[in-house]
């Protein structure tokens, strides 16, 4: 079986990772020559087909009666300062992924297991930050996920033939995989991102007001005693707030809803 520095040597040389660090470069300049665009440009700014997280927080806070006092209506302005941020983003999001990507290329032979433990987890946070950016990023979300086989082979490697230690790696890498696919929503993508827009104030409207299928997926990544306290704040706000029929209606069905998350956590915690 090949060494993790065989394989990465292989893959530094190859052209599918030269083209990858060239087309990082490329996004970086695209990027920046969107920004000197835009601010030449005084036409009415329009919703980004694939939003970032900053945007696609405005749009489920803009006219929504649910934020109460911090509801707003949309502006040009609000929505071009979110695209900003986005933009800002995904410069910050490729240049980690960049330094990374040269990090585990520069890999040497026989590299300390604390090393390669370190980009196993700046990779894993990589792909969370991955999830919450639009789909013109997706081209990185595949090489994020075969560096992480790369690093798990390694850590493999390291375990032998104790069988508890790569019983232990085959449940890390179910977990993963299962932690990837609740980042398929953007909601949870969003919750789940180290510079998240949704601030704790926010997280009851936000959980209230959202799609039921984005609920079953959110409620999730929070245990009990965060849910216990998001439903708290969530009766209390459907209590205070004078909403119109339907608006109250789907509060009171997504409460619904984690509140059976909660009861289900409590059965499942004492079998």
């Amino acid at each position: 079986m090949a060494t993790i520095f065989q394989t990465i040597s292989v893959i530094k040389h190859s052209r599918n990772c030269k083209k990858l660090l060239y087309s990082i470069d490329c996004h970086e300049h695209d990027i920046d020559q969107d920004l000197h665009l835009e601010s030449m440009n005084t036409m009415t700014t329009k919703p980004d087909e694939n939003p970032g997280p900053h945007e696609r927080h405005l749009l489920r806070k803009a006219n929504n009666l649910l934020f109460g006092e911090q509801q707003f209506k949309l502006t040009d302005e609000l929505l071009k300062k979110a695209q900003q941020k986005d933009r800002n983003f995904i410069l910050e999001y490729q240049k980690e992924f960049h330094d990374v990507l040269e990090e585990t290329v520069a890999l040497n032979p026989n590299e300390e297991s604390d090393v390669i433990l370190k980009l196993k987890e700046r990779l894993d946070k990589l792909y969370e930050i991955s999830a919450a950016i639009n789909n013109k990023q997706d081209e990185l979300k595949p090489a994020i996920k075969k560096l992480l086989q790369i690093i798990m082979a390694a850590v493999r490697k390291g375990a032998g033939n104790d069988a508890q230690a790569q019983d232990e790696l085959n449940q890390e890498d179910m977990a993963r995989e299962a932690h990837f696919q609740l980042l398929e929503s953007s909601l949870v993508a969003d919750l789940l991102n180290p510079q998240s827009p949704i601030d704790s104030k926010e997280l009851a409207p936000t959980l209230l007001s959202i799609d039921k299928n984005d609920l079953l997926l959110a409620v999730q990544i929070f245990d009990g005693t965060q849910l216990l306290l998001l439903a708290d704040d969530a009766e209390k706000l459907i209590e205070e707030l004078n909403l119109p029929k339907e608006n109250k209606l789907r509060a009171e069905e997504n409460l619904v809803i984690i509140k059976n998350h909660i009861a289900y956590l409590n059965q499942h915690q004492n079998e």
